[in-house]
């Protein structure tokens, strides 16, 4: 429900100035009659209309739909006695921003069927004044139909996105949770038991050290090497926790595309997986930055994006169906492609521009980083 100071609605079609041409117009339409006892139930009536419309989005229960009674029975008056037919609209807008499915629909088909007769017996009733005003009246009547639906909807659709964000932040929240349990548990796991084994040969070593010197000797390097052996496995849990996985950025640039509006097609060669890490994440960054700029500048529909391997390089190609603008993207003016050639540079790689109908980076870096048996990486 909107705040109670809202009484000129907001994304409805119509402007600020329409919504103040529509409170004041009333009086205008007071002050044509001729009687000064006229003019002043009007005047009341305004007021009293004004005030129930304000109680309405402040009050809960019973008496929102008691102050939306008195003001549709304010409305059906000044409709037939002064052919004023507006205020229907600010109901309308009221209508629309009930939550309650239950009460939009009783009040939508009250407000709608109460409407109609009070127009059509106007008609009657000041036919010549009605007339008068005729395109209005017909605006007026749409908005009574129209105007519910779209803010119903409209409403709803947001308060299933803010749903959607908080949810989105929830899990977000439980991944960075379960991420710093699982850190834990591997450090615990890694160094738990080889610094307990390391403190018990301490301690054994510090009693033979007089005793059997050269048996403390051998537990001294037995602690040498299981240290060595403690801080291989932090590195290699360090360098896990670094890695940036392109099935992982390939997953990201799918939601940012489905978010876009825009359908990505992938073509990823299946003996990819034995990628070393440093490459992977090279690629990962620059596909990340790619996906981007694809989305931001490209005004396209389809992306598609081709990873294999071949005998001397690692490949990577993006191609959009949009605007394509290769000369631009040469020229390095923005579009965030300046970062990929420089993450390019550190692993001798290259980035080429090409495309008139849409666009094609293609991305290459040469098969010269190698994998030990060990896990480690060396450059040939």
């Amino acid at each position: 429900m909107q705040n109670w100071y809202h009484i000129f609605p907001k994304n409805t079609g119509l402007s600020a100035f329409a919504w103040v041409v529509f409170c004041l117009l009333p009086f205008y339409f007071i002050i044509r009659s001729s009687s000064l006892l006229e003019v002043g139930i009007g005047i009341v009536l305004i007021v009293c209309f004004f005030t129930t419309y304000r109680l309405s989005f402040i009050k809960k229960g019973w008496t929102v739909y008691f102050s939306v009674s008195i003001q549709m029975a304010i409305s059906i008056g000044m409709t037939l006695y002064f052919g004023y037919v507006y205020f229907s609209l600010f109901l309308a807008f009221f209508i629309g921003n009930l939550e309650s499915k239950n009460g939009f629909i009783t009040l939508y088909v009250i407000h709608l069927v109460s409407t109609i007769s009070a127009v059509s017996l106007g008609f009657y009733i000041q036919s010549t004044l009605f007339l008068s005003q005729l395109p209005f009246i017909a605006i007026t009547v749409f908005g009574v139909i129209l105007l519910p639906f779209t803010l119903y909807n409209r409403n709803k659709q947001d308060k299933l996105e803010h749903q959607l964000e908080d949810a989105n932040r929830k899990i977000s929240q439980l991944m960075v949770i379960k991420e710093r349990q699982r850190i834990a548990r591997d450090l615990h796991d890694t160094l738990g038991q080889k610094l307990s084994l390391i403190g018990l040969k301490s301690d054994l070593a510090g009693k033979l050290v007089t005793i059997d010197p050269q048996s403390a000797k051998n537990e001294l390097q037995d602690i040498n090497q299981t240290a060595r052996t403690a801080l291989k496995e932090v590195r290699d849990l360090v360098s896990e926790m670094k890695r940036v996985k392109l099935k992982e950025e390939i997953i990201h640039a799918r939601q940012m595309m489905d978010a876009a509006q825009m359908q990505l097609h992938t073509d990823i060669n299946a003996d990819f997986i034995k990628t070393p890490i440093l490459v992977e994440n090279v690629l990962s960054m620059c596909l990340k930055e790619a996906v981007t700029n694809v989305v931001k500048h490209s005004y396209a529909t389809d992306c598609y994006i081709n990873v294999h391997q071949t005998a001397s390089a690692w490949m990577m190609e993006i191609k959009d169906n949009g605007v394509g603008n290769a000369k631009m993207l040469q020229d390095n003016k923005g579009n965030g492609l300046r970062g990929i050639k420089e993450r390019l540079e550190f692993v001798n790689g290259n980035l080429e521009i090409t495309g008139t109908k849409g666009t094609v980076l293609t991305i290459r870096i040469p098969n010269v980083i190698k994998q030990s048996e060990t896990g480690e990486e060396k450059v040939e």
